[in-house]
């Protein structure tokens, strides 16, 4: 069952949710699962693997977050943001996708899971601009670091950070960082039974 697994999984974390959060996080891995059949959402068909995968590799980057509002780039099916939306309530999301089928989902997702915090939005990175200040901007999977912060630059001041969650750790990328961004800190993180490498790299400007 997709609820015991997740509770056994966040028991080796220090991530603590209510029972309405794990089951909004559940309802969510079935949606993705029933959805990716007409949408191809993720190449991950295994709803088991998904709540590993997806679901607490995204959840480990909670405790990292310290603003209020984000918004996640690239967010393809709402990775990380809708995690992270359902794990910190009080945070606001903005997930921006190019492709409207992706957009539809995330639609749907926020209207059955009863997310108010977070806003999908069907655009181009370059495209957009937020409404409020933003304390950061989130990516996973989504480009190299130089081109998450030429894309993203426009959307975060000098208080904004780029919070970009990678597999092993870019040290090539972070040898050929634009000027005018540095790099601030790496944090590893453990995803229990994820057998990979997963790294948090935080960027700000100068």
């Amino acid at each position: 069952m997709l609820h015991q697994q997740l509770s056994s999984l966040l028991a080796q974390t220090d991530i603590v949710l209510t029972e309405r959060q794990q089951q909004q996080l559940v309802q969510y891995v079935e949606l993705l699962d029933k959805w990716n059949k007409a949408y191809n959402l993720t190449s991950i068909r295994n709803p088991n693997e998904m709540v590993v995968k997806h679901i607490m590799d995204s959840l480990m980057v909670a405790p990292h977050l310290s603003g209020k509002h984000y918004i996640d780039v690239g967010t393809g099916p709402g990775l990380p943001g809708i995690v992270l939306a359902i794990a910190l309530p009080e945070t606001q999301f903005v997930l921006l996708d190019s492709l409207g089928k992706r957009v539809r989902f995330l639609m749907q997702v926020k209207h059955a899971l009863g997310l108010d915090n977070v806003m999908p939005v069907q655009s181009r990175v370059e495209d957009y601009q937020p409404d409020v200040k933003l304390d950061g901007v989130l990516s996973r999977a989504f480009a190299s670091l130089q081109d998450m912060v030429q894309w993203c630059e426009h959307l975060i001041d000098n208080s904004g950070r780029f919070i970009a969650l990678k597999g092993q750790f870019p040290e090539q990328e972070l040898e050929n960082l634009p000027t005018g961004v540095h790099f601030e800190q790496k944090i590893s993180l453990e995803v229990p039974e994820l057998d990979a490498e997963r790294h948090l790299i935080i960027l700000s400007k100068d």
